[in-house]
């Protein structure tokens, strides 16, 4: 017995052998790996349907839903004044913000303003609404947000229908990978003030030309794709340019 132990044992060390299990073990990972991964997608699709189930389905904009729209200003003295004279003019790029503290929101902040070089020299201005103005927390969003903010108390950007996403929300995902990116980023806030209703992200032409852009959160972190901004954004002259030279 003792001469077959050690003959197996032998047999076992030759590398030969060794290989041999390298590749049971690398066929054994191939097949699991994908077999977890595809149950998580199960899991995550299956957790996404539920909570989508409660989630308001959403009515785009108009421009005359929105262009009506009294926004106070909140740096000086308060003035009210109509959302469209925010884009007459150039057209703009306007941030509905879901909770200024909120990290998530803070981080599409910041990859918005770093879109300001390409804004500017389109000649088209950024600019941000919130629901509320408790405490700093326009203040404090301002250090991430590089364009003018305005407060939207009828909530009117966030419509026609406004969506609201509760605790839910923490059942996806998503908002838990969206969540971890913005934190590795070194993004952090709090959850002062109302943070459910979610926000959005509009590009609006001149005058009439329309809304060429609405990005409409499906969850919380669920930022914009900044090419489809810059893409939207040249949009404004190239549409005008053809009716200017008739």
């Amino acid at each position: 017995m003792r001469f077959l132990s050690e003959a197996a044992t032998e047999n076992l060390s030759k590398p030969g052998c060794i290989e041999v299990n390298g590749q049971r073990r690398e066929m054994a990972l191939g097949i699991i790996v994908p077999a977890l991964a595809a149950i998580g997608s199960l899991i995550s699709g299956f957790l996404n349907y539920f909570t989508d189930i409660f989630l308001t389905t959403p009515l785009r904009a108009t421009l005359k839903h929105l262009e009506e729209t009294e926004l106070k200003t909140l740096k000086g003295e308060t003035r009210v004044l109509k959302a469209r004279s925010l884009w007459e003019g150039s057209g703009a790029v306007i941030m509905a913000v879901r909770r200024p503290g909120g990290f998530l929101c803070r981080e599409e902040a910041a990859e918005l303003s770093s879109l300001m070089p390409q804004l500017d020299e389109l000649g088209v201005p950024l600019y941000a609404v919130v629901k509320e103005d408790v405490g700093t927390e326009v203040q404090n969003f301002q250090s991430f947000f590089k364009g003018e903010v305005f407060l939207d108390e009828k909530r009117r950007f966030y419509g026609p229908r406004e969506r609201k996403m509760g605790l839910l929300a923490f059942l996806r995902v998503g908002v838990w990978m969206n969540g971890l990116q913005a934190f590795k980023r070194g993004f952090m806030g709090n959850v002062l003030g109302e943070g459910f209703v979610l926000g959005g992200v509009f590009v609006i032409g001149q005058g009439q030309q329309g809304i060429l852009l609405e990005h409409r959160e499906i969850e919380f972190g669920d930022k914009v794709n900044a090419e489809d901004v810059i893409r939207a954004v040249r949009r404004i002259a190239q549409e005008l340019q053809p009716s200017e030279s008739k």
